[in-house]
């Protein structure tokens, strides 16, 4: 089943000069099946994180549109659009934008409060998604008392709390040492085998290779993509390092 259906987008970027423009993404296409996990690389300026920020209604594409299981979500009113992304999406930042002046289980039950959901619901949502992270103990803690590792565990937790339909990663391991970053994505092979659908946008190898599939951006365009069928993540690793290699050397 399809989840995420992105046809031909293309974002232009006026300049200050309007006689200037940019050309962020000229022809991106791509579909997402439902319990994917999907990883998208590329250079600095190949247009990843304007392709993230449209499929999370951050931004909307110059041409094309994005269907998130069915529904045009350029098609969603302004004021319908932050309860969309609130319930149909999950956001993990490499920054863990969590807020200070919260506790975690607070942070983590922020998207529930804002759209009002029942306090025994919160309550069970929260039991259950601290314990399968295994930062329970740490609820009644604020942000600045623990380490990166479990602040990002803490972002995955609030991310996953709405049960969103996909989860949006942003270079999730970007402020983490390598083994915050092996826990991480431990996490996440954890929540994808759960039925969790992911999509992370990533300039780690290591990270990418976790993934189901790969997506490289060139230029704006879908370059190649690789399946990992039974490959494993050292395989995948060797096969995504070659890939980039190739993109950077073509690019010469």
């Amino acid at each position: 089943m399809v989840l995420l259906d992105v046809q031909h987008v293309q974002k232009v970027y006026q300049t200050r000069f309007l006689a200037n423009q940019v050309e962020a993404l000229k022809d991106i296409h791509f579909t997402v099946e439902k319990g994917e996990y999907v990883a998208i690389m590329g250079e600095s300026g190949s247009g990843k994180s304007t392709l993230l920020n449209i499929l999370a209604m951050l931004d909307k594409p110059t041409q094309g549109k994005v269907f998130l299981n069915g529904v045009d979500t350029q098609m969603i009113k302004n004021k319908d659009a932050s309860a969309f992304r609130r319930e149909k999406l999950g956001f993990v930042f490499q920054d863990f934008n969590l807020l200070d002046t919260l506790s975690v289980k607070d942070n983590v039950l922020l998207p529930l409060v804002l759209s009002r959901v029942p306090i025994h619901e919160m309550n069970k949502r929260q039991l259950e998604v601290l314990n399968s992270l295994g930062i329970a103990t740490l609820k009644d803690k604020m942000p600045y008392e623990i380490s990166g590792g479990q602040q990002q565990r803490v972002a995955v937790a609030r991310a996953i709390i709405t049960q969103p339909e996909i989860l949006l990663a942003d270079e999730p391991t970007g402020a983490l040492d390598s083994k915050s970053s092996a826990t991480l994505l431990d996490i996440f092979d954890q929540i994808n085998e759960m039925g969790q659908t992911l999509l992370m946008v990533t300039h780690s190898t290591t990270a990418a290779s976790r993934a189901k599939r790969v997506l490289f951006i060139k230029d704006g365009m879908l370059y190649n993509q690789i399946f990992r069928g039974d490959r494993t993540s050292q395989e995948m690793f060797q096969l995504i390092s070659d890939t980039l290699t190739l993109m950077a050397n073509r690019g010469e």
